[in-house]
């Protein structure tokens, strides 16, 4: 949704960003004549079929169909909303986002002021926690200096049921964001309360530094404070105690199973990163950061998800999942895994590390320094070593059996993987083990030829249509009134439309006119003329344009003619339209010339 941003800051902020360095950012690009080219990251190939034109601002996918601007891109690839795409690239270029109306104007998917309202709850959290003797004793038992606790914006949720709630639910729509935002919950009688109430808060932010949600770890098991207990919120008990943490429910802006906690505090500090280490708390990932090892994150709460190893390999080409050694660490490894297998494409990898029993990062790192914690991380298991060694744990290798068994469980994990050199591998490791034949059920998607098309078939208007979009500054020689639009074809007044826009903005690209057509329902059939190969060289575009021009009004001269004639012949012309057909017989339209 465009929300209210002025499609003028739209075109403004195309102009300014270059594609090319969008996605080169994130993903790896090669020169290819004009363009630059890449195996696509929205879906497995071996052979590149992503192309990014330079020229048009535009990406396309001969294999997958993925196309748009810089924007789109961002939206797909980060799985951003529209205003959020653009937020962030303006931010790329020193661009301020502007809005049109007022506050009470903005639609629903415009969520600025629940981001608001979260930065504001986290600082309050902040200004509370140099207040609690409680909260600073366990910071410093637990080894966390002032800058650490200032770059994680660590805070307190004192006691009492409605801290928060008076400082921040003050209106009406203020308490609505509260709840909107998990911040609260309801007692049985249906009054509001602090969600977090005596733990140490976690801000969790998104991946351009927002508050999003809150971790909150409690550090006493002393009884509730009495105003719990007369605003009805119920008692922790030792049969029912509170979770050691307890994360912000699912909201408009947190998807847990998406999220990673430390993220944004890892690409701070690493500009190019390599590798980056899963470990399964707050503190573990404090505590690396905090001993010079800012490269670790943790999930929220929940197991691995596709979407959790989707972003991590994104962020670096390199994972290590950290797990304690005992079963339950063993079973969210193998989910991990399991996870990972699909989008492990070639140049993406993933390790082991399991810990001694009884100890965590936190505690290793504290005994074994950074150095001794690297260590750890550069022998990590690869997976491949993990998942032939998991998969044969309780089975008879010497038998026939055994390896027969073997093959059965890994035939079809090792067929989620992406089609390339390492799935290659794999299959061949397996044969070696079981002595069995790897053979794996293809992927037609990932085997189809992916060949770049060298022309497109199409109508006469919409190749018109095409060659104006590869080159825009054409639109200002096309003389007015358009002659063609007496033409009754599909896609006419679109064409003239795209002229009219292009002429009206002088110096507008490819991707910027596309992008006035965001919220009708001709921008699909836009981008996929787009993405259609325009044949070469720009003065040959140029002519065949015009050419097409010039016979889209012969066209129509021939339809109006015919129209007039057969209406001749079953009824009378009035005198305007007998001049029009007897001008119509006597000559043929003059063609619009370009310039030279």
């Amino acid at each position: 949704m465009r929300g209210l941003i002025p499609d003028s800051f739209i075109d403004e902020l195309l102009a300014r960003v270059d594609i090319v360095d969008v996605i080169e950012r994130r993903v790896p690009l090669k020169k290819a004549g004009r363009e630059w080219t890449a195996c696509c990251p929205f879906h497995n190939e071996r052979t590149p079929s992503f192309y990014v034109s330079p020229a048009k601002q535009f990406f396309h996918c001969f294999g997958c169909g993925a196309h748009g601007s810089a924007v789109k891109f961002l939206m797909d690839y980060e799985r951003l909303e529209f205003p959020d795409a653009v937020e962030e690239l303006a931010q790329s270029v020193g661009l301020t986002v502007p809005r049109e109306g007022g506050r009470d104007e903005r639609p629903r998917e415009d969520k600025t002021d629940l981001y608001a309202l979260l930065d504001a709850a986290a600082a309050w959290y902040q200004g509370e926690l140099p207040r609690s003797a409680e909260a600073q004793a366990y910071c410093r038992k637990r080894g966390l200096d002032g800058e650490t606790i200032k770059r994680f914006r660590l805070g307190w949720a004192p006691a009492g049921y409605d801290g928060v709630i008076k400082a921040l639910g003050n209106t009406p729509r203020r308490m609505e964001l509260l709840n909107e935002a998990g911040m609260v919950a309801s007692n049985e009688r249906g009054s509001k309360y602090d969600r977090f109430r005596e733990r140490l808060m976690f801000p969790i932010l998104d991946r351009r530094g927002r508050v999003i949600a809150f971790g909150g770890r409690i550090i006493s098991s002393a009884p509730p404070a009495r105003e719990d207990q007369e605003a009805g919120i119920p008692a922790r008990t030792p049969e029912k105690s509170s979770p050691k943490y307890l994360n912000s429910p699912e909201t408009p802006l947190f998807h847990k199973g998406r999220e990673l906690f430390a993220l944004w505090q890892v690409k701070q500090a690493n500009p190019k990163l390599e590798r980056i280490v899963v470990v399964e708390g707050y503190m573990d990932v404090i505590a690396l950061h905090q001993a010079g090892l800012p490269i670790a994150v943790a999930t929220l709460g929940t197991a691995t998800t596709p979407e959790h190893t989707e972003v991590l390999f994104r962020a670096a080409p390199d994972v290590v999942f950290c797990f304690d050694g005992d079963r339950a660490g063993r079973a969210a490894a193998w989910k991990a895994l399991e996870s990972a297998l699909p989008r492990l494409r070639d140049g993406r990898q993933a390790y082991f590390l399991f810990l001694p029993d009884g100890e965590d990062p936190d505690t290793l790192v504290r005994k074994e320094g950074r150095e001794g914690f690297e260590r750890r991380i550069r022998e990590a298991m690869p997976l491949s070593d993990y998942f032939f060694n998991e998969l044969a744990r309780d089975v008879d290798m010497a038998s026939l059996d055994g390896r027969a068994r073997l093959a059965e469980r890994a035939r079809p994990l090792i067929a989620k993987l992406p089609d390339g050199a390492f799935r290659d591998l794999m299959a061949q490791e397996l044969e070696k083990r079981s002595g069995a034949r790897a053979v794996l059920q293809a992927d037609p998607a990932t085997h189809r030829a992916m060949q770049r098309p060298t022309a497109v078939q199409r109508s006469l208007v919409r190749s018109a249509i095409s060659l104006l979009l590869a080159q825009p500054g054409m639109a200002d020689q096309v003389e007015r009134p358009y002659r063609f639009l007496r033409l009754d074809k599909p896609g006419v007044e679109l064409l003239a439309e795209l002229l009219d826009l292009a002429r009206a903005r002088p110096g507008i690209n490819s991707a910027m006119l596309v992008e006035h057509f965001a919220e009708r329902a001709e921008y699909p059939s836009l981008q996929k003329l787009m993405a259609a190969l325009a044949v070469g060289e720009p003065e040959a575009q140029r002519s065949e344009f015009f050419d097409a021009l010039a016979r889209m009004e012969d066209q129509a001269a021939t339809q109006r003619r015919d129209a007039l004639t057969a209406k001749s012949r079953e009824s009378t012309l009035d005198p305007a339209e007998k001049a029009e057909l007897r001008e119509l017989l006597a000559a043929r339209v003059r063609p619009p010339v370009a310039p030279v």
